[in-house]
């Protein structure tokens, strides 16, 4: 199953509420700035990888990857 980045934006969205963090709070704690975050919870296709990653490492989230057989 492939995640998509909408789905990626929501992941991110839904865990950032539940912990209780604002978007300016993820955003500060990250080094990214406040429209980065807003971006990459609306699933834009064009966020850079790099601070992706620095925001879901942030909130705890852990990612899978598997390699083809």
């Amino acid at each position: 199953m492939s995640l998509t980045t909408y789905e990626l934006g929501e992941t991110i969205r839904s865990t950032r509420k539940k912990l209780g963090i604002t978007q300016r709070e993820l955003a500060l704690t990250s080094g990214t700035g406040l429209r980065f975050i807003i971006d990459l919870e609306s699933g834009k296709t064009t966020c850079q990888l790099a601070k992706a990653l620095t925001v879901i490492e942030n909130l705890g989230i852990k990612l899978e990857l598997k390699l083809p057989k």
